[in-house]
C-alpha cells in the first residue's frame, strides 16, 4: 500500500509540504519553496492546488515500489480520478516500460459518489506567469509575450539560475526532492511526468502572485509512443501530449479555480515550427548561450549557470536536426565542436531519431520522424551526411 498523509502550506516562508508513506514503513518528505504572495489569495483555491500537486508529486515516490492500490485523504470525483489514472499510467508508461510492468501493475484511483465541493475564485491581476528554462522553447514563448508584462518563473532542485534568465528575473520555485529517504527505499526508478509536476507548483504560484495566465513553451510533442505495453502507450513525456494538457485545461476551472488560465501559445506549432521562429527571432540574442541537452546541465545538484551542449546525447542530435534547415553549420559548429551528421558514435541514435533500420526512437522530449527526416533533407550548405541511407 502507497499511503498519500498529507500536504501543508507554511505561509510566513512559502513553503509547501508534502507527506507520504510507501512499501517497509518508509516516509518521503518533499519541499517546494514559492516567491511570497502578492495579493489576497483565497485560501480554499490555494488548498486545491495544493492537493493537485500532492498527488502528482507523489509519482517521485510511488514508483519507488508500485501498487495496484493507494490510500488518499480525500474523496475524488470521477473525472478526477480517471485524470489521476492517467498521470499513474500512461504519465508512468517509460517507467513501466523500463521496470517490466503492464497497466496491472500500476495503482488506479477510485472515485467516490461524495459531493465534491466546486473551485472557487481568487484575485489575478492581467499578466501571464511563463515557465522559463533555457530552452528554445521557452525563450520564444517570453519573447513572443513580451509586450504583455510576463512574470519569468524557473523550477529548480538546485541551486543555480542559467545566466541566461538573468534579464527575466525570474520568480524562483526550488523542489527539495527527498533524495536520502529514496535511496534508502531502493526499489525502481525512472521517469515520472515532470512537465504536469511543474505546471502544478506553478499553478500555486501564480495563486500567490496573482497571475491570470499560466504558460509553457510546449509545441506538438510526445505524439508519437515509443513502444507500447499492450494498450499502454509508452512515451518519454506524455504529460507534454495535447491529451495530458487538455486534461489540465479542464482540471484547473472544474477543480482548482476558474481565475485561471492554463494557455500554450505553442500548442499548434510543430518541433519544425519551433525551431524556424527561434532562428528566425531568437537566434541573434540567445544563439550561443541557450541549450536543450539535459545531460549537460539538468543533472541533480549541476551549474548550469553557463548553459552548455554534451553533442553525444538525443537531445543534442535532435536540435542539431532541427536547426540544420535554419541556422547556418557554422552557426552549429560553434555550439558543438564539429558537424554531429559525421560522427560514427552518433550514428545508432540518429537511426532512431529518423526510423532506420527499426532502432527504437530515444526516450527523450523529441520532434517526431517524420519532421526529423525533413530537416535533415533540407539541411543547409556545409553539415555533412550521414553514413546510412533513409529510405
Amino acid at each position: 500500500m502507497f499511503t498519500f498523509l498529507d500536504y501543508q502550506f507554511d505561509k510566513a516562508s512559502a513553503t509547501a509540504t508534502f507527506r507520504y508513506q510507501g512499501k517497509n514503513n518508509i516516509f518521503f518528505t518533499e519541499k517546494a519553496s514559492f516567491a511570497p504572495a502578492e495579493v489576497d489569495y483565497n485560501q480554499s483555491v490555494l488548498d486545491a492546488a495544493l492537493f493537485f500537486a500532492f498527488i502528482v508529486i507523489g509519482t517521485s515516490y510511488y514508483k519507488v515500489a508500485p501498487t495496484t492500490s493507494v490510500n488518499i485523504p480525500k474523496a475524488l470525483s470521477a473525472d478526477q480520478a480517471a485524470f489521476f489514472n492517467k498521470i499513474y499510467q500512461e504519465g508512468l508508461g517509460q517507467f513501466a516500460f523500463e521496470n517490466h510492468l503492464t497497466r496491472a501493475d500500476l495503482v488506479k484511483f477510485e472515485s467516490s459518489d461524495s459531493t465534491i465541493a466546486s473551485p472557487g475564485v481568487t484575485n489575478v491581476l492581467p499578466h501571464p506567469l511563463v515557465l522559463v528554462s533555457g530552452g528554445k522553447d521557452s525563450l520564444l514563448v517570453y519573447e513572443m509575450l513580451a509586450d504583455k508584462s510576463p512574470r519569468a518563473a524557473y523550477i529548480t532542485s538546485s541551486d543555480y539560475i542559467p545566466e541566461i534568465l538573468d534579464d527575466f528575473s525570474p520568480i524562483v520555485i526550488r523542489r527539495f526532492v527527498d533524495v536520502p529517504n529514496l535511496k534508502a527505499a531502493g526499489g525502481l526508478n525512472g521517469h515520472v511526468p515532470v512537465t504536469l509536476i511543474n505546471e502544478s507548483l506553478a499553478c500555486i504560484q501564480a495563486i500567490l502572485t496573482g497571475c491570470d495566465r499560466i504558460i509553457l513553451g510546449i509545441g506538438r510533442e510526445g505524439i508519437e509512443p515509443h513502444a507500447y505495453i499492450d494498450d499502454l502507450p509508452v512515451n518519454h513525456q506524455w504529460s507534454k501530449t495535447a491529451e495530458a494538457q487538455d486534461l489540465l485545461k479542464d482540471y484547473i476551472p472544474r477543480h482548482i479555480t476558474t481565475s485561471i488560465k492554463l494557455d500554450e501559445i505553442l500548442a499548434d506549432f510543430s518541433e519544425l515550427d519551433i525551431a524556424r521562429q527561434f532562428a528566425e527571432k531568437c537566434w541573434q540574442k540567445y544563439g550561443h548561450s541557450f541549450s536543450s541537452c539535459n545531460v549537460a546541465n539538468y543533472k541533480q545538484n549541476a551549474d548550469n549557470r553557463k548553459l552548455k551542449w554534451c553533442g553525444n546525447c538525443a537531445k543534442c542530435a535532435n536540435s542539431y536536426l532541427l536547426f540544420a534547415p535554419f541556422v547556418p553549420y557554422e552557426e552549429q559548429l560553434k555550439l558543438f565542436g564539429r558537424d554531429l551528421f559525421s560522427d560514427p558514435s552518433l550514428a545508432e541514435t540518429f537511426k532512431g531519431l529518423l526510423g532506420v533500420d527499426n532502432v527504437m526512437k530515444p526516450f527523450e522530449c523529441v520532434a517526431s520522424i517524420a519532421e526529423l527526416r525533413w530537416a535533415y533533407a533540407h539541411r543547409l550548405p556545409g553539415y555533412g551526411k550521414l553514413p546510412f541511407d533513409i529510405v
